[in-house]
C-alpha cells in the first residue's frame, strides 16, 4: 500500500496448464480475504504455458514437451463443451430429472467460455501466444492477457488487433531459456502498436513495493528508442490499462464521476526514482 498498489490480483500456480480461479482484493485491512474481496469483480484463472507445466509434471506422467501442453488444453476445454451443453440442456428443460454431475474444474472452465471467468496465461514466446489464440478462438473464449510475454513485442499488431494485454516485466529476462530473447523496449513496443494495452506488472513482492520506478524504467527504454512516451500516458500501465484486464475498469482505473474514489496522492512525481 506505501508503494502505491490499492489492487491485487492474486493469481494461483504457474506449474498447472489451468490453475484454480484467481481473486480481486482491495489493499485494506480487513480481518478475512473476504472482506478484502473487490465489490463485483470478475473471477478469473491463471493458465500456464511452456517450460513450467512440461518441468514439473513431465516427471509425474504429464506432458514433458510443448506439443503435450497443447495437448492438454484442448483435452481439457473438450471436456468442459460436453459438461455445458448437458447443462444447458437441463437448464433450458426445466431442471426436471437428474441434474448432471458437478465439477469444479468444468465449471470454471464453462465460466470461461461463458464470458464469465477472465483468463491470465503465464506465457513467455511469441509462437507460444499466437497458439494460445488459436485455442481461444477454438473454443470460444477471450483472453484477457499474458503475463510475462518477454516475447510479446514480436507479435505486438496481433496482440492489439485481438484485444489482448500484456502484464509485463520491465526488464526481466535471462533466467530460463524461454525468457532469453528479451528486451528492455517490450513493454514501449507493445503500447505502440494501433489499440495496444501495456501493463507493469510484479510478480514479485519485491518488484510490486516499486511499480512506478518500474514503470519509469520502461519508460525510459521506449524513450532511449525514440517513441517518446511522456509520464501523464505511463502512469496507465499501472492504472487504467491494468483494470481493463481484470474486468473492473467501469469502477477504477481513471478519474471519472461515478467510479470509486480509488486515488493516490504522490509527494513528487511518481516516475520519478527521487
Amino acid at each position: 500500500l506505501a508503494g502505491g498498489v490499492t489492487t491485487l490480483q492474486i493469481l494461483p500456480g504457474s506449474a498447472n496448464l489451468v490453475g484454480g480461479r484467481s481473486v480481486i482484493l482491495k489493499n485494506v485491512a480487513a480481518e478475512t480475504t473476504q472482506a478484502m474481496k473487490f465489490p463485483d469483480a470478475p473471477y478469473g484463472i491463471k493458465m500456464a504455458c511452456g517450460e513450467n507445466p512440461k518441468r514439473v509434471y513431465g516427471e509425474k506422467g504429464g506432458p514433458s514437451t510443448r506439443m503435450g501442453n497443447v495437448a492438454g488444453y484442448r483435452q481439457a476445454f473438450m471436456d468442459a463443451q460436453g459438461y455445458r451443453r448437458q447443462w444447458d440442456d437441463y437448464n433450458a428443460g426445466g431442471r426436471k430429472g437428474v441434474a448432471p454431475e458437478q465439477s469444479l474444474k468444468n465449471d470454471t472452465l464453462a465460466g470461461v467460455m461463458r464470458g464469465d471467468i477472465t483468463v491470465n496465461i503465464h506465457c513467455y514466446r511469441a509462437d507460444e501466444m499466437a497458439q494460445m489464440i488459436d485455442l481461444s478462438k477454438e473454443f470460444g473464449f477471450r483472453i484477457a492477457s499474458f503475463h510475462h510475454g518477454v516475447e510479446a513485442y514480436k507479435i505486438a499488431e496481433q496482440l492489439a488487433s485481438e484485444n489482448i494485454c500484456g502484464a509485463l516485466w520491465a526488464d526481466w529476462w535471462g533466467f530460463k531459456l524461454e525468457a532469453f530473447d528479451g528486451i528492455e523496449e517490450n513493454i514501449a513496443l507493445v503500447d505502440r502498436a494501433k489499440g495496444g494495452c501495456a501493463i507493469v506488472h510484479s510478480d514479485s513482492g519485491e518488484g510490486i513495493q516499486r511499480l512506478n520506478q518500474e514503470a519509469a524504467k520502461a519508460m525510459a527504454h521506449g524513450n532511449r528508442a525514440g517513441l517518446k512516451i511522456t509520464p501523464e500516458h505511463a502512469i496507465r500501465w499501472l492504472t487504467a490499462n491494468a483494470a481493463k484486464a481484470l474486468g473492473i475498469a467501469d469502477q477504477v482505473g481513471t478519474l471519472e464521476a461515478g467510479k470509486q474514489a480509488d486515488v493516490l496522492r504522490w509527494s513528487g512525481n511518481p516516475l520519478s526514482v527521487y
